[in-house]
C-alpha cells in the first residue's frame, strides 16, 4: 500500500518557544515524536535549550487520501534523559487532517502546547508547516491486478528470486549471478506486457466487471467504495482534491438531499419528460419537436432533426387550468424558398388524475412509448413520462419551470460562493542607487520622492522624502511604511511598486511582484525575509535603481467584507487556523404574503417577480423567481455550517428586473422590497422557528410596508461544550488583538473588500446584481443620516433609562417620599454596616432572581429589524431627501446650505457635550496639578485630616454616618449645592485656554 501511495505528509517541525524547565537546572533537552497514520518520526534532541530550533523535514504516507480529513496528527515533545530514567512530558499538539494544505500554500503556524493530564506543567508554542505533496504513482501500479491466487504467486516468486540474491552475493558466484539476472529480466517483461494496454485483461472470466467509464471518472460522494480494485483506484487517485473534510462532505449532501426538506413545505408539480420520437417513415431533411398543452399552458421542445431531446417541463399544480394534458410531435419541413411547412405527426392524451405520484428517495419514472393517435400519418410513437412530484425531485432545478418563466438563466435558483479574500502588506523600507532625471531648469530644492503600490484598482502611496542635495535628505531614502491592501483568490498577477519624483512629476522606475509567489504567515511571530528588486524605467532606461521591501499575505487576519455588528463570519484566511464547526444552520424560505406591485406589466396592471437572497458567510443562496404573483411560494431550504454562534443571518427580498433587457440589450436593475436579519445567539439549539417577518424598505418618500416572508429557522448544535466554550473565545482572530487596524484604514479595507465581493458576484452566470450585494452587506451604513443619528441617540438614551429610573428611585427615597420605603432603606443600611460580607452575594442573588422572573416573559420569536428602533416613522422628507442624496451631493445650492447650517447646528450641540464631558474630567485632574494653588492646597489639608480621621474613626461608622447623612429627611437639608459640589465646580479646567 506505502509503494503505490501517490501522496506524502510533510511535517517540519521548526521551533519551540518557551518550553518548562524540566531537568532540574533551569534548562529542558527537547526533542518530538510525531504520530500520524500508524507511523512514527522523531527529531534530534536540542540540549540546554528552552527555545529549540530543530528545522527538520518529517515525511508521511498517507495511506487513503479520502480519510486523510479524519486522520489526527500529533505532536509530543519530550525532555531527554540521558541517565537512563523516563523522559519526562513537555507538551503535545494535535491537528485535524482538515487543516492540511497543498504544497505552495504551507505557512508557519505556532501551536500552544496542550496538557496531557490535569496535572500536567506545560507552558510555550511549537512552530510547524504541515502540508501534502501529491505524486505521480509508478507506471507499475496502474497496470490491471491479476486475480487474487496469481498475486500470492507473484509475491512468492519475488521472495525466492530475493533470497536467492542474497546468498548468491554471500557466495560471490558469477555464473548464479547471470542466472538470477536472467529470471529477473524474465519477470520483468511478464509485468511489462500488460502495460501497453491497461484497459484488457487477459482473462477476462477471471478478472471482475469493469465499472463504467462514467463512475470511474466521477465517482459520486456518497458511494466512495474503500475495497476496489487497485486499477480503479489507481485512476480515481488521478481526481483533483477537493479538500473536504467529513463535517462539510455531509453538510453538502444535506444540502442536496431534498428529502430532508423538513422546515418547508411540499410542493406539487406535474413533471414531463419528453425523450424522443420515432416515425414510421422517417425523413432525413425534416426536423422533429414536441409541443405540451395543458389548458392554457403551451410550451415547446427543441427542434431536433437526428438528436434525442430528453427535456422535462414542470408545471406549478395550483397554476393548472385544465385537467388534461396534450402531447403532440410536430415535423417541420423547409423548402427551397426558405418557407417552413408543420406537419402534426399525432398526439396523446393524459387525464392528470390518473397520472402517477412520485416522491424521492424512489428512483426516476422510467419513460415509455406511446403511440401518437394521427389519421394522416399513422404508427408513430413518442417516449415520455409523466409524474406528480415534489420540488425535492432531482429533475426540478434543471427542469423547465412555468412558475419561473421556462429556462430563464436570471430566474433560476443559484448558490454563490464570495471570493476567499486576504490582506496583503507590502513594506517599503528605503531605495539604493536611484538614477534621477535631470531637469532642464537649475534644482532650487532636492528631489521629492514617494512610492505608489498598485494592486489592481487598489492604489496606496507612502509620504514623501527628499533625495540628498541638503544635509538633512540622504542619498538613499527611507520609509519604513506599511501599505495594507485586499487580495481576493485568484489573486492579482502582480503588484505593481512604482517610485515617483514629484518635482517633474515623472516616474523614476517601478518593480513588479509575482503575486501567487508572495510568502503567507498567520501570525507576527513568523520573521519575514526582505528582497530587494530592480527598477526599472523606460526604453532608455532599463535600470533605475532598486528598491527594498518586504511582501506578505496575512492568514492572521478575518478580512471584513461587512459592518461588524452584522457579521456572519469571523474564520482567518489562512486554512491552517480554522476550527471545526459548532453546528448547523438551516434556513427554510417558505413564502411571502401581501407583496406590494413594484412595475406594470404591459401597462396595463402592476406585478411583482419576488426572489430571496440569503447571506451567511461565503455562501449566497438565491431562490428561483416566482413570476407574477403577489403571495409566491419558494418553499426552498438550505443549510450552513456554523463556527460561531454570534453571528447574523441576512435575508432580503427582491423584485427581479434583469431578465427583461431594454431596447439597447442591457439588463434592469433589481428593486429592493426589505431586509430581516437573525442572530443565532438569540435561538434555542436543535428548536424549529417559524415565524412570519415584515417587510419593511426605506424609500425616498418614506418608509413603505412591502409585504411580509415566512421564514423557518433552526440551529442545530450536537456539543454543548464547544457552544458555550465559544463564548469564553475572542470574536476574530489572533493578529486583530496583537497588530489591530486602525478605525480609518479598517474602513477603507472593509469598503474595498465591498468592491470585490460585489464584482466577483457580478461576474458570476447569472449575476447577482451590485444592487443586491450592496444592499446585503450595508455598504452606505458610513453615509452621514439625519435619521441614523436620532436612532443612535434614542438608544443611548435607552441604555441610560434604567439608571435614570434608580436614580429617581434614589430621589425619592432620599425626599422620604414614600416613608416606609425609606426606612427600610434605612434597616438595610444597617444590615450592610454590620454585615458587610453579606453585600456581594445579595447583589447576585438580587441578581438572579431578577433573571429567573424575566425568563418567562422572554421572547419566543427570532429578534429581527426594527422599524421604530430605526426611527423611519418619525423622519421627515427633507431628511430622507438627505439620506438618499449620493456622495457629491446633486442637489441645488440653497438646498445644501440648509441642509449644512442644521448640520452645523447639531454639531454646535455635539461639540458643547464633549467640551463639558472633558471639563469634568480636567477638573478632576486639577486637584493634584496645581493649576489653582489655592484649591490645591485645601484639597491637600482636607486629604491630610481625612487620613487622620479614618486611622481614628472606624470605616462602618464613617459609612453609616455617610449613609444617615444622605438618607436625612428634607427638612434638615439646604436647597443651595452641597460644598464639595461647589467646590468641584470652581476648579479651573482647560477650556479658557482653547481658541
Amino acid at each position: 500500500m506505502a509503494e503505490g501511495c501517490a501522496r506524502k505528509l510533510i511535517v517540519q517541525v521548526c521551533n519551540a518557544k518557551n518550553l518548562m524547565p524540566k531537568d532540574g537546572q533551569g534548562t529542558a533537552s527537547a526533542y518530538a515524536i510525531v504520530d500520524f497514520d500508524g507511523q512514527r518520526r522523531r527529531t534530534k534532541t536540542k540540549f540546554r535549550d528552552l527555545n529549540p530550533e530543530w528545522d527538520e523535514q518529517l515525511e508521511f504516507v498517507v495511506h487513503d487520501k479520502d480519510s486523510m480529513a479524519s486522520e489526527i496528527l500529533e505532536i509530543n515533545l519530550y525532555n531527554d534523559k540521558k541517565n537512563g530514567k523516563k523522559s519526562t512530558f513537555l507538551g503535545k499538539v494535535k491537528i485535524g487532517g482538515s487543516t492540511f494544505v497543498n504544497t505552495g500554500a504551507e505557512a508557519l503556524v505556532y501551536y500552544p502546547l496542550e496538557k496531557r493530564s490535569v496535572f500536567s506543567q506545560v507552558k510555550g508554542e511549537l512552530g510547524l508547516k504541515v502540508y501534502y505533496v501529491d505524486e505521480d504513482p509508478p507506471a507499475s501500479d496502474a497496470a490491471p491486478p491479476a486475480p487474487g491466487e496469481n498475486l500470492k504467486d507473484d509475491e512468492k516468486k519475488e521472495e525466492k528470486v530475493k533470497e536467492k540474491k542474497e546468498d548468491e552475493k554471500k557466495e560471490e558466484k558469477v555464473e548464479e549471478k547471470k542466472e538470477d539476472e536472467k529470471k529477473e529480466e524474465k519477470a520483468a517483461g511478464d509485468e511489462e506486457k500488460p502495460k501497453p494496454l491497461p484497459t484488457e485483461d487477459p482473462k477476462p472470466e477471471e478478472s471482475p466487471s469493469p465499472a463504467p467509464p462514467a463512475e470511474v471518472d466521477n465517482p459520486p460522494i456518497a458511494h466512495i467504495e474503500k475495497s476496489r480494485p487497485v486499477k480503479e483506484k489507481a485512476e480515481t487517485e488521478k481526481q483533483p482534491d477537493l479538500g473536504l473534510n467529513e463535517l462539510e462532505l455531509r453538510s453538502l449532501a444535506s444540502g442536496r438531499s431534498r428529502s430532508e426538506c423538513d422546515l418547508v413545505q411540499r410542493m406539487p408539480f406535474l413533471y414531463v419528460r419528453v425523450v424522443k420520437a420515432k416515425r414510421a417513415k422517417p425523413e432525413s431533411a425534416s426536423s422533429v419537436y414536441a409541443k405540451l398543452v395543458i389548458g392554457t399552458h403551451s410550451i415547446k421542445t427543441k427542434s431536433q432533426s437526428d438528436k434525442d431531446w430528453d427535456q422535462v417541463f414542470t408545471f406549478d399544480k395550483e397554476g393548472l387550468n385544465s385537467t388534461s394534458l396534450e402531447v403532440s410531435v410536430w415535423a417541420e419541413e423547409k423548402k427551397e424558398n426558405d418557407q417552413s411547412t408543420e406537419s402534426c405527426l399525432g398526439t396523446v392524451s393524459f387525464d392528470l388524475q390518473e397520472v402517477p405520484k412520485r416522491v424521492p428517495p424512489d428512483s426516476p419514472l422510467a419513460p415509455q412509448w406511446y403511440t401518437l393517435e394521427s389519421d394522416d400519418s399513422p404508427g408513430n410513437d413518442v417516449m415520455l413520462a409523466v409524474w406528480i412530484g415534489t420540488q425535492a425531485d432531482e429533475a426540478f432545478q434543471e427542469a423547465w419551470q412555468s412558475d419561473s418563466g421556462g429556462f430563464i438563466p436570471e430566474t433560476r435558483a443559484k448558490v454563490y460562493l464570495s471570493p476567499k479574500l486576504w490582506y496583503l502588506r507590502l513594506t517599503v523600507i528605503q531605495t539604493q542607487d536611484l538614477q534621477l532625471r535631470s531637469q532642464p531648469e537649475p534644482k532650487v530644492r532636492s528631489p521629492e520622492l514617494y512610492v505608489k503600490a498598485q494592486l489592481g484598482p487598489q492604489v496606496f502611496k507612502t509620504s514623501r522624502t527628499s533625495v540628498g542635495l541638503s544635509s538633512s535628505s540622504s542619498a538613499n531614502p527611507t520609509w519604513n511604511e506599511d501599505l495594507l491592501f485586499v487580495a481576493a483568490e485568484p489573486f492579482e498577477p502582480f503588484l505593481i511598486v512604482t517610485v515617483e519624483d514629484i518635482t517633474n512629476g515623472q516616474p523614476v522606475g517601478h518593480a513588479k511582484v509575482h503575486v501567487a509567489s508572495i510568502e503567507r504567515r498567520t501570525d507576527d511571530r513568523t520573521d519575514l525575509k526582505s528582497r530587494w528588486f530592480n527598477l526599472v524605467g523606460d526604453e532608455n532606461l532599463p535600470y533605475t535603481g532598486r528598491i527594498h521591501l518586504r511582501v506578505c499575505l496575512e492568514g492572521g487576519y478575518h478580512v471584513l467584507d461587512e459592518a461588524a455588528h452584522v457579521t456572519s463570519d469571523v474564520r482567518a484566511s489562512a486554512k491552517q487556523l480554522a476550527k471545526a464547526p459548532i453546528g448547523l444552520l438551516e434556513v427554510g424560505i417558505r413564502g411571502a404574503s401581501n407583496l406590494l406591485p413594484v412595475k406594470t406589466k404591459d401597462g396595463t396592471r402592476g406585478t411583482t417577480d419576488a426572489y430571496v437572497v440569503a447571506k451567511y458567510g461565503p455562501k449566497w443562496v438565491r431562490t428561483r423567481t416566482i413570476l407574477d404573483r403577489f403571495n409566491p411560494r419558494w418553499n426552498e431550504q438550505y443549510t450552513w455550517d456554523v463556527y460561531d454562534p454570534c453571528t447574523v443571518l441576512t435575508i432580503g427580498v427582491f423584485d427581479n428586473g434583469r431578465y427583461k433587457r431594454d431596447e439597447s440589450g442591457k439588463p434592469g436593475k433589481d428593486v429592493r422590497l426589505g431586509k430581516i436579519r437573525v442572530r443565532l445567539s438569540t435561538l434555542d439549539t436543535n428548536w424549529a422557528y417559524m415565524s412570519s417577518y415584515s417587510l419593511t424598505v426605506l424609500l425616498p418618500d418614506g418608509a413603505k410596508k412591502m409585504g411580509e416572508i415566512e421564514i423557518a429557522v433552526r440551529f442545530s448544535c450536537s456539543s454543548w461544550f464547544s457552544l458555550i466554550q465559544a463564548y469564553t473565545t475572542p470574536m476574530l482572530p489572533r493578529m486583530h488583538y496583537v497588530r489591530p487596524l486602525g478605525p480609518a484604514q479598517q474602513d477603507i479595507l472593509r469598503h474595498t473588500a465591498m468592491r470585490i465581493v460585489t464584482g466577483r458576484l457580478a461576474r458570476s452566470e447569472p449575476p447577482l446584481g451590485q444592487e443586491v450585494v450592496q444592499f446585503m452587506l450595508d455598504s452606505d451604513t458610513h453615509v452621514w443620516s439625519m435619521r441614523r443619528s436620532k436612532a443612535n441617540w434614542f438608544r443611548v438614551v435607552g441604555c441610560l433609562i434604567r439608571a435614570a429610573t434608580l436614580a429617581r428611585w434614589m430621589d425619592g427615597i432620599r425626599t422620604w417620599g414614600h416613608p416606609p420605603t425609606t426606612v427600610l432603606v434605612h434597616l438595610l443600611l444597617v444590615a450592610v454596616v454590620f454585615c458587610p460580607h453579606l453585600v456581594l452575594p445579595t447583589i447576585f442573588m438580587y441578581a438572579f432572581l431578577i433573571i429567573v422572573l424575566r425568563f418567562r416573559y422572554r421572547q419566543r420569536a427570532p429578534h429581527s429589524m426594527d422599524p421604530r428602533l430605526s426611527h423611519v416613522d418619525a423622519v421627515v422628507p427633507d431628511e430622507l431627501d438627505e439620506e438618499f442624496d449620493g456622495f457629491p451631493t446633486t442637489r441645488s445650492p440653497e438646498q445644501v446650505r440648509i441642509r449644512y447650517d442644521r448640520l452645523r447646528a447639531l454639531a454646535g450641540r455635539a461639540q458643547t457635550l464633549l467640551g463639558d464631558v472633558a471639563a469634568q474630567g480636567e477638573r478632576l485632574e486639577a486637584l493634584f496639578n496645581w493649576r489653582d494653588p489655592r484649591a490645591t492646597g485645601i484639597f491637600a489639608v482636607f486629604c491630610l485630616f481625612a487620613s487622620l480621621m479614618f486611622y481614628a474613626v472606624p470605616f462602618r461608622a464613617f459609612v453609616l454616618g455617610t449613609g444617615l447623612y444622605y438618607l436625612r429627611h428634607p427638612r434638615f437639608r439646604d436647597d443651595m449645592p452641597s460644598v464639595p459640589l461647589n467646590f468641584f465646580r470652581r476648579l479651573p479646567s482647560l477650556s479658557d485656554q482653547t481658541m
